[in-house]
């Protein structure tokens, strides 16, 4: 499992002293300037540069959906995979616009393997999960098989020129599986973390609250109290293959020194799993957006998170944390380019 260094708190506090200097009001530029800090002290240089991007998709199949939680099929993951490779999805739209490239890692789907792709990331762990509702979602062997398909995931995106990373999900029924592992790892109940999903209302979303319910009280059974038990243990419990992936690209990419950007509520709950892990991820990570789905606004507090934007978006994939891009490249650029009041010959007040 990749292990993740505390950022150079020197450094951060040299990037700070030089914002404070550039020729605008103290403040102005808002979190845009604690953002270029955090950049800085990331990179373990004063003048952060950020490149090229890239997304990796984690893709994987639910057991739960038998339970109908989800207002699509099951099939849908698999047919969104294809879509994802062919260019055709919303993350391959806002990646092109945001210099991003875009991975797919199946790590879990449930169907036929895929035909070789140059963009596809073969590494599936098992064809989806049990039914968290009745059974264990995986063994914690193939919970560490996922996390470490995710590494080595974002060590290929590394290796091919990213300097910026993100995490994104496809997998019918996995708000389920995120909102019982949020539930878990925040000791909350499960109507304060689950929300609508693909657009679940009425009796289908009190049906999804009482599923992750059983869920969490059948991995209590097996584990006692879920706040005390082991990480990896409580992700074979209740967690998706998708999710540890997202967890394992997002310490992959702090351990090797990258600014690295999670999204909606899955991959947040993969963030949640590695701050668990390795507590210095936290350092390295910003939140792309908050998403609709009430658990998410949870996973940002327990973060320490605050998210660059506020779209009002809950699809996944990676949207909201591609979207956030620009923003990041920005932030770098304002600390990097803009001169100082003694630099440019300006008055200060």
């Amino acid at each position: 499992m990749a292990t993740v260094a505390p950022i150079d708190r020197n450094v951060l506090e040299r990037a700070r002293a030089r914002q404070e200097q550039l020729t605008k009001p103290p403040g102005s530029l808002g979190r845009l300037e604690d953002a270029g800090v955090r950049l800085a002290a990331i990179q373990g240089v004063e003048k952060p540069v950020l490149g090229k991007g890239a997304v990796v998709v984690a893709a994987a199949d639910h057991g739960v959906t038998i339970e109908g939680v989800s207002a699509y099929p099951a099939e849908v993951t698999p047919q969104m995979v294809q879509n994802f490779l062919a260019g055709g999805a919303a993350i391959n739209q806002i990646a092109r616009v945001a210099g991003a490239e875009v991975y797919v890692l199946d790590v879990g789907v449930n169907g036929p393997e895929f035909p070789a792709h140059e963009r596809l990331i073969a590494a599936r762990v098992r064809s989806g999960t049990g039914n968290i509702a009745r059974e264990a979602a995986m063994s914690p062997a193939e919970a560490l098989a996922a996390l470490q398909a995710g590494e080595n995931a974002a060590r290929r995106a590394i290796s091919e020129g990213a300097t910026l990373l993100a995490a994104g999900d496809m997998g019918i029924g996995n708000t389920t599986a995120a909102a019982a592992l949020t539930a878990a790892l925040l000791d909350l109940p499960p109507d304060a973390v689950t929300g609508s999903g693909t657009g679940v209302d009425g009796d289908a979303y009190q049906r999804k609250v009482a599923v992750v319910g059983r869920a969490l009280e059948r991995a209590r059974a097996e584990l006692g109290d879920l706040t005390r038990a082991d990480p990896l243990e409580l992700a074979a419990q209740l967690g998706g293959l998708e999710i540890l992936a997202a967890a394992g690209v997002l310490l992959a990419g702090a351990s090797a020194g990258l600014p690295v950007v999670t999204d909606g509520f899955p991959v947040s709950a993969g963030a949640l799993l590695a701050s668990r892990l390795e507590p210095h991820l936290t350092e390295y990570l910003f939140a792309g957006h908050r998403s609709l789905e009430p658990g998410h606004a949870r996973q940002l507090e327990a973060l320490g998170l605050e998210p660059l934007l506020d779209l009002e978006l809950r699809l996944g994939e990676g949207t909201g944390a591609v979207l956030a891009f620009p923003v990041l490249r920005a932030a770098a650029a304002i600390l990097s380019g803009m001169a100082t009041f003694a630099e440019a010959g300006v008055s200060e007040a």
